[in-house]
């Protein structure tokens, strides 16, 4: 199979430890023994710090985003040097880039791409590019549910769903300020409009990943209905 991975930055690199990515390095490994992976990054703490001091020095929004994107190619940098030879030698500027990356036959690691678009999103217009079969999306919460589950006692998780439940529950949670969506509007958009199967699941702990790969895991799954034929 064709893997698309996305890993938040809020798990992967929530404080800088070499332990924390090698830990994702041995898990990806793993997979890329039998099939094609491709990992995008998020930025996390530093990210947002690093945002945080452009917006107080007056940077506009679109230089914020480039900010961003070199802090999760950093962090993309991190997880190619704890994979080592396995890995191509260099995040992937764009979407051709990594798609050429991929016919060496090495796991291609990357980050964000253009202003505007979270690694959510680069994630799912990569699925779409390639055409993965599966796409799952490591992020600090267990799945998506009714609401945000940090802030609401009742809110409820789906174990499946479809493309526009996601859609639906993602519009809802990012309407109101602060809220903690599972995944970016445009990347629940895409993953609509490719029928991309994707898996949202907790990846403080690298193996869910393998996990989900192996098709044990406790997250959501995120796919159109399949109607039988008559």
């Amino acid at each position: 199979m064709k893997i698309i991975v996305s890993i938040g930055g809020s798990v992967l690199a929530k404080e800088l430890q070499p332990e924390k990515f090698r830990g994702y390095a041995n898990v990806i490994k793993e997979i890329g023994k039998n099939h094609t992976v491709f990992i995008v990054t998020g930025g996390g703490k530093a990210a947002r710090e690093y945002i945080g001091v452009a917006r107080d020095l007056g940077s506009d929004e679109a230089t914020c985003d480039f900010i961003g994107i070199d802090i999760t190619r950093l962090n993309a940098r991190l997880l190619i040097a704890a994979l080592g030879e396995i890995a191509y030698y260099e995040p992937p500027l764009n979407y051709t880039e990594a798609r050429t990356a991929g016919l060496t036959g090495k796991i291609v690691v990357m980050g964000g791409v253009t202003p505007g678009q979270t690694t959510d999103a680069v994630s799912a217009v990569l699925s779409e590019y390639i055409g993965a079969d599966l796409l799952i999306n490591a992020t600090s919460i267990d799945g998506v549910y009714t609401s945000d589950p940090k802030k609401d006692k009742e809110a409820r998780k789906f174990e499946t769903m479809t493309p526009h439940q996601l859609i639906e529950i993602v519009m809802k949670t990012e309407m109101v300020a602060g809220a903690n969506s599972p995944i970016d509007l445009l990347a629940a958009k895409i993953i609509e409009r490719s029928n991309i199967k994707t898996i949202v699941l907790n990846g403080e702990n690298p193996q869910n990943i393998l996990d989900a790969v192996n098709g044990k895991h406790r997250g959501t799954v995120i796919e159109k209905i399949k109607t039988k034929k008559k």
